[in-house]
């Protein structure tokens, strides 16, 4: 079954924690599920993302023409970005021990290209796509800035990790249209229900 790769699914602030937000309920051994077992979502997810993340990939665009080719290497890179980024949110500091392997990972979304990669341009300047492995490692990469870290934040209500851009540092849901509305809704729902036992 097909995704529906809407704006919501785009949350995380950063494609790479986007992509890691790709496992529903991580954690959740009973109701989790992958978003890529199907590797043809990654290029759908691809394509979504660069209309969602058109900020961030300055208007380049991705490509992920042989996603049974890269699935690995995407994987790798997912997986390593949310146990890196979500023990940095529990410690409040970011943990050494998770650094090599995401390193390693990020260096195989790498490997093979031949992009020109500059400050103003991180991403490229050249016309064509970009290949999402080389877009997710790079994405990924950029995270480690202190500033990026110090922003990093799980949401309470589903789980996934964002970037609190909010000028205050103060935002509590990946996306306050659906997981705060979900939040305000189940307290509601339970002021009524101890009322209504009372």
């Amino acid at each position: 079954m097909s995704v529906a790769w809407t704006r919501h699914r785009f949350s995380g602030g950063a494609l790479a924690l986007d992509t890691a937000n790709t496992v529903v309920l991580r954690g959740d051994g009973e109701r989790s599920f992958d978003r890529f077992d199907d590797p043809l979502e990654i290029a759908r997810f691809a394509a979504s993302a660069s209309g969602y993340r058109a900020d961030e990939l300055k208007g380049r665009a991705l490509a992920a023409p042989d996603p049974h080719a890269i699935v690995t290497k995407v994987i790798a890179i997912r997986e390593t970005t949310d146990q890196l980024f979500r023990r940095t949110v529990i410690a409040r500091a970011l943990p050494t021990a998770g650094m090599p392997a995401f390193l390693n990972a990020c260096a195989d979304g790498l490997a093979g290209s031949h992009e020109l990669l500059g400050p103003n341009k991180p991403f490229g300047a050249s016309q064509e796509p970009l290949a999402f492995e080389v877009a997710l490692a790079v994405s990924a990469l950029s995270l480690l800035s202190s500033d990026t870290v110090s922003r990093m934040r799980i949401c309470p209500n589903c789980g996934w990790l964002f970037v609190d851009r909010s000028r205050n540092g103060s935002r509590m849901w990946c996306d306050m249209a659906v997981c705060g509305n979900r939040q305000k809704a189940r307290r509601h729902y339970n002021r009524r229900k101890e009322v209504a036992n009372a």
